[in-house]
C-alpha cells in the first residue's frame, strides 16, 4: 500500500466560521428555530478542504476571548472589529461555536482556542516546527500567512470551485516580494482590516520597488535619505516609527507555546459525511 504523504492541515477556524457565517443565506433554521447557517457552512467548507488536502495531521485553531498583547503596541489595533456580544443569535457568528466544537470532536479534530496570543502565533508556530519534516497547508483568508510561505507551507483560501492555493510564485505575481518581505511589505501599505495604518502615498508597486531596492524595512529606513522622490522620502522619513510598530504587529515568529504535540493531530478520515456529522451533533 502506497505511504500517504505526511501533511498538516491548520485551519484558522475563526476566519472560517466568520466566512461561512457570513456567505451563508442569512438565515437557515432548524427544526428547533435554532440558526445553525454558520455551522452548516464551516462543515461543508471544512470536508471539502479535508479533501483536496489530504491531511496526515490536522488541527483547527480559533481566537479566544483575551486582552491583545499587539495592542500594547498600537490601541487602534483591531480596535474597529465589531463587538458580537449584544447581537442576537442570528447576528453572532460565536452562537454557533458551540456546534461547530461538536462536529470537531465528531470528526476527532484537535481544536483550541489561544489564552494568551492570536491564531495566527499558533499556526506560525506549527509551521515552522514542521514544515521540515512535512508538508504544511494554511486553510484562512489572512494575507498574514503568506509571510510564511515556502516549497514547504501553503495557503489554501477556500471558496467553493474557486477555491486558490497560494504559494511562494503566487506572491511574486501577485505583489512581486518575497515571502520573507511580505510583513515588510504590509507595513508600507497598510491593512485597514486590522485598523493598520501604512506610509502616505505609499500603495503596493511603489511597496515592492522600495523593497526590491532596499531588501527590507529596515534597510529601507536606514538608507531612506536615497530615495529620490521628495514626497515619499518625506513620508517614509516621518513615518519611520509607525512602520517598524506595524512590522512587530503583522510579524509572525511562531515563538509561542503550542497547544498540541505533533503527534496528538494524527487525522485519519472517518467514514462519514456532512450530513452524518450534522444529524451526529443534533444539529439537523
Amino acid at each position: 500500500m502506497e505511504e500517504r504523504t505526511k501533511r498538516l492541515l491548520l485551519v484558522d477556524g475563526s476566519n472560517l466560521l466568520f466566512q461561512m457565517f457570513f456567505g451563508m443565506p442569512a438565515r437557515i433554521v432548524n427544526g428547533a428555530g435554532k440558526p445553525i447557517q454558520g455551522t452548516l457552512g464551516f462543515v461543508g467548507a471544512l470536508f471539502k478542504i479535508l479533501r483536496r488536502t489530504a491531511p496526515t495531521h490536522a488541527a483547527v485553531l480559533f481566537d479566544g476571548e483575551h486582552e491583545n498583547a499587539r495592542a500594547a503596541l498600537d490601541p487602534g489595533y483591531k480596535a474597529d472589529r465589531p463587538d458580537y456580544g449584544a447581537e442576537p443569535a442570528e447576528r453572532n457568528p460565536f452562537s454557533q461555536l458551540p456546534d461547530v466544537y461538536e462536529a470537531l470532536r465528531f470528526l476527532r479534530i484537535p481544536f483550541a482556542e489561544t489564552e494568551t496570543c492570536e491564531t495566527d502565533d499558533w499556526i506560525a508556530g506549527y509551521a515552522r516546527a514542521c514544515a521540515a519534516e512535512m508538508e504544511v497547508v494554511i486553510a484562512s483568508f489572512d494575507s498574514d500567512f503568506f509571510q510564511l510561505l515556502s516549497d514547504r507551507v501553503s495557503v489554501l483560501r477556500y471558496r467553493g470551485e474557486r477555491t486558490a492555493v497560494c504559494t511562494p510564485e503566487f506572491l511574486r505575481e501577485k505583489f512581486d516580494v518575497a515571502p520573507a518581505q511580505y510583513a515588510d511589505f504590509k507595513s508600507l501599505t497598510g491593512d485597514a482590516s486590522d485598523h493598520i495604518k501604512g506610509a502616505k502615498g505609499v500603495g503596493p508597486k511603489t511597496a515592492a520597488k522600495l523593497l526590491d531596492r532596499f531588501g527590507t524595512l529596515e534597510n529601507l529606513l536606514a538608507n531612506a535619505g536615497e530615495i529620490e522622490r521628495p514626497a515619499l522620502r518625506a513620508s517614509i522619513l516621518q513615518d519611520a516609527e509607525r512602520l517598524r510598530t506595524n512590522a512587530r504587529l503583522i510579524r509572525l515568529d511562531g515563538d509561542v507555546p503550542l497547544p498540541f504535540p505533533l503527534e496528538a493531530l494524527e487525522y485519519r478520515p472517518p467514514d462519514v459525511t456532512a450530513h452524518d456529522v450534522l444529524r451526529g451533533i443534533g444539529v439537523l
